[in-house]
């Protein structure tokens, strides 16, 4: 009888335990799906990347853009010297807020490396800059200011809206149509934009290490000749900065070019 009892109480903790793996792996997937629905991780990037078909075949090679937002940072130098290291160039949607003001000068940095820079938002509050569309505007207009003594903020015409084109945060300040009239708007004015189709998911609340990071991509990028790739340049994504180089080598060995988001565009047109 009490072999018989201490059988039924392990499979009981047994079955307690898949119970349990079984949740985690369910509200993992909800996470997961919340966070792309919410921050508006887009199937693919803007029309302008889709990539043109001749004949049943992609007719541009296989690129890949990366794409660092919210910087600069305390981790800008170690990836430019990363960048370096490698020959790659990535482009970079800056901002100008409290928390980065000391690392604006970094602005210069990137750009007299080689790399792209682009327009991300000056303060990135979701209930300022989506309050209306002269919000986003006046946004932009204080970002470009700040970005004066370190660029030349007249050849900078590509932008990434903060939480994405498709994000569900703008509507809950400026209503269901204010991302569509800031598109509207953007192109009137001149200004490309770009979202993303490939997550590192780097600045979530998990806080990924380098090899979750690099986990999240190659899943992302699997089945996609064009990837415009998510990353963070924040004083928080430390591990970013250790995934890069792996995340180097995947796309190279996949046989990818690398490319800046203005360079993909050329190409797609050239």
């Amino acid at each position: 009888m009490r072999r018989n009892a201490n059988r039924e109480e392990r499979s009981g903790r047994l079955l307690s335990a898949l119970a349990a793996a079984l949740l985690l792996a369910v509200l993992a997937g909800v996470i997961h799906g919340l966070y792309h629905k919410e921050y508006a991780e887009t199937d693919t990037p803007n029309d302008c990347f889709a990539a043109a078909a001749a004949t049943g075949e992609t007719a541009l090679p296989r690129m890949v853009c990366l794409t660092f937002d919210d910087g600069p940072s305390k981790n800008t130098q170690p990836i430019l010297e990363i960048l370096d290291r490698e020959q790659v160039p990535a482009t970079f949607f800056v901002c100008a807020q409290d928390a980065n003001e000391a690392y604006l000068p970094l602005v210069a940095d990137i750009a007299a490396a080689g790399h792209q820079l682009a327009l991300h938002s000056a303060t990135h509050q979701y209930s300022k800059i989506y309050a209306s569309t002269d919000a986003f505007w006046q946004d932009i207009k204080a970002l470009r200011q700040a970005l004066e003594p370190y660029a030349d903020v007249e050849g900078i015409d590509w932008l990434r809206f903060p939480g994405g084109s498709t994000n569900t945060v703008s509507h809950r300040y400026g209503g269901s149509g204010i991302m569509k009239a800031l598109k509207a708007q953007a192109e009137e004015k001149g200004y490309h934009w770009i979202d993303w189709n490939v997550c590192a998911e780097d600045a979530t609340a998990s806080h990924p290490d380098a090899a979750q990071i690099l986990r999240n991509i190659r899943r992302d990028a699997d089945g996609h000749d064009i990837c415009v790739v998510l990353l963070h340049d924040t004083r928080a994504t430390g591990q970013t900065v250790k995934a890069l180089p792996d995340i180097i080598r995947y796309f190279r060995e996949g046989g990818y070019t690398f490319c800046t988001v203005a360079q993909m565009d050329a190409l797609k047109n050239g």
